[in-house]
């Protein structure tokens, strides 16, 4: 299968790169098609790798259940590890996979699965449809979606909304790394309220619920 990510920013073909743009804006029109109406979602993010006798995919699976429960409809990446997990849990599942030089299989437990050819399309629509994220723990893709979510809510670009990392051993060399840019002054104190961080099940649902009552348009949120 063509590297489509690495065609599009290399590539500076002009006429291909008018098809390139037919081929964003199919992924979101795909997306705000069938996304449009679910209840207001919460992503779960995390390694594909996570086995399901490990903690951390039994921890992702009862948040979602217990989210699913209070209404909520779980996105992920739609794969295997903790996206099945949280996928798992769900009543409304919706798996957002990607298309990969080595295939990303969705897993059997989503409801409403949206295939994407470019990376950054299905970072947007983690984004746009999601009112909370929950960053269990992973690798290069799951500190990618982390720290877009941190940087727009830093940037002022989208709303506050809640940022769990779950896993406080596995988070704390990161949250080290973030006191360390507070400490040259790379970002602002304020910035290290833009996430929390538990090992509680009920501690992450509830800092999302909570959110959720604090804050009128966190249900209305479209950007």
């Amino acid at each position: 299968m063509r590297d489509l990510e690495k065609e599009f920013l290399d590539n500076k073909n002009r006429h291909k790169d008018i098809w390139r743009m037919f081929k964003v804006i199919a992924d979101f029109t795909d997306a705000f098609e069938e996304l449009n109406e679910i209840p207001p979602a919460v992503s779960i993010f995390g390694s594909a790798r996570t086995k399901e006798h490990e903690k951390y995919y039994q921890k992702a699976y009862e948040i979602s259940q217990k989210l699913s429960k209070l209404g909520y409809s779980i996105i992920t990446g739609g794969g295997g590890g903790i996206m099945e997990a949280g996928n798992r849990g769900a009543k409304i599942s919706v798996g957002l996979n990607i298309e990969l030089p080595k295939e990303q299989k969705v897993n059997p437990f989503v409801n409403l699965s949206l295939r994407f050819r470019y990376f950054f399309t299905r970072k947007v629509t983690f984004l746009k449809y999601s009112v909370a994220f929950v960053v269990m723990p992973g690798g290069f893709g799951t500190l990618d979606e982390l720290a877009e979510s941190l940087t727009l809510v830093q940037t002022g670009r989208m709303g506050r909304f809640p940022i769990v990392l779950f896993g406080k051993e596995f988070y704390e060399p990161l949250e080290r790394l973030f006191d360390n840019m507070l400490k040259h002054e790379y970002i602002d104190k304020e910035d290290l309220k833009s996430y929390f961080i538990t090992d509680s099940v009920d501690e992450a649902v509830g800092y999302i619920e909570q959110f959720r009552l604090e804050h009128e348009y966190f249900a209305k949120k479209e950007d």
